[in-house]
């Protein structure tokens, strides 16, 4: 087990990518029509949350160009409603204990190429802080607001 991610839950990393305008990326969620999200992603057996953190953003957005800020203090965690949790966690996982990264975006806007891996999400956008919560499926929404809370001095 990781140091500090608590039991029952799978272990996985959070991207919030900013621009240079200090707006955040989204990506809308491949086979719905409003489930919004920034990059997250799970971490591989033998890797650590940092290294899947740099995985997960070449996988998701298709790019590196990034420059590391700040690691959240704790991991954070959600429940996943048990309708929806995955046929493949066969009831392994109650949701998912997360890792927070920071990130300042580097690159340009056609640097980002969320089809370069298995594609997850459909589209994508810039949102300011304060008009993501909204964008968030309810059961994320607290995970969301503590990372805009933990990471604000970034976003404001």
């Amino acid at each position: 087990m990781m140091a500090g991610r608590p039991e029952f839950y799978r272990p996985n990393v959070g991207l919030m990518l900013i621009s240079a305008d200090r707006r955040i990326f989204v990506g809308l969620r491949t086979g719905t029509s409003d489930a919004w999200q920034m990059p997250q992603g799970g971490v591989d057996r033998g890797e650590s949350p940092v290294e899947a953190a740099c995985r997960e953003l070449k996988e998701e957005v298709g790019t590196a160009k990034a420059l590391l800020l700040r690691e959240s203090a704790k991991w954070m965690i959600y429940d996943v409603p048990e309708d929806q949790r995955p046929a493949h966690w066969k009831g392994r996982w109650h949701g998912q204990a997360q890792k927070w990264f920071a990130l300042a975006f580097t690159g340009t806007d056609a640097d980002i190429a969320i089809d370069a891996h298995d594609r997850e999400f459909e589209a994508w956008r810039w949102v300011p802080a304060h008009d993501l919560p909204s964008l968030i499926v309810p059961f994320k929404r607290p995970v969301y607001e503590a990372v805009l809370k933990e990471f604000a001095d970034l976003v404001a």
